[in-house]
């Protein structure tokens, strides 16, 4: 269904479908602008991100259609590029993953394997990170350098 030649006709299609379904224009949003920034809210004293039931009926609406768009990111896509991508929960960032593979980049091989070698040596804790995140940062690092099959010598 996804080859590197049909992404433009598979990006239509799964817009079309996302407009299709109810709410549908909040999920294309979701795709193309991100995510809801979920409201913080002062209580003791403490600052906190607002529980999902504390949300607008509105926020909760936007909420939910998230995470439709990347569910049906993901169902569209087959074995090999969901196992590169899986690790995304956000749609956008999903989708612009799966341009960068499919269509690639201006880039010649070479001065990607440089950038990516350049990004596995400065890699490191960026601060306010969550394990989870820098994981996933990591993992996405990975998945770049095997996707241009590069070796990493043992040190």
């Amino acid at each position: 269904m996804l080859d590197k030649d049909l992404y433009d006709s598979w990006k239509s299609r799964m817009e079309l479908y996302m407009q299709n379904k109810e709410h549908g224009r909040m999920i294309l949003e979701s795709v193309e602008h991100g995510p809801l920034i979920w409201p913080m809210i002062k209580e003791n004293g403490v600052t906190r991100t607002k529980k999902y039931e504390e949300l607008s009926a509105t926020e909760k609406i936007q909420a939910d259609c998230d995470l439709k768009a990347t569910n049906i990111i993901l169902q569209g896509l087959p074995s090999d590029v969901y196992s590169l991508v899986n690790h995304h929960r956000v749609a956008k960032d999903l989708r612009e993953r799966i341009q960068l593979l499919m269509q690639g980049t201006s880039l010649t091989k070479q001065e990607r394997e440089c950038k990516l070698y350049d990004a596995f040596d400065k890699f490191a804790h960026i601060k306010g990170e969550s394990l989870h995140q820098y994981y996933l940062r990591f993992t996405q690092l990975i998945n770049d350098m095997n996707i241009y099959k590069m070796k990493l010598e043992q040190f």
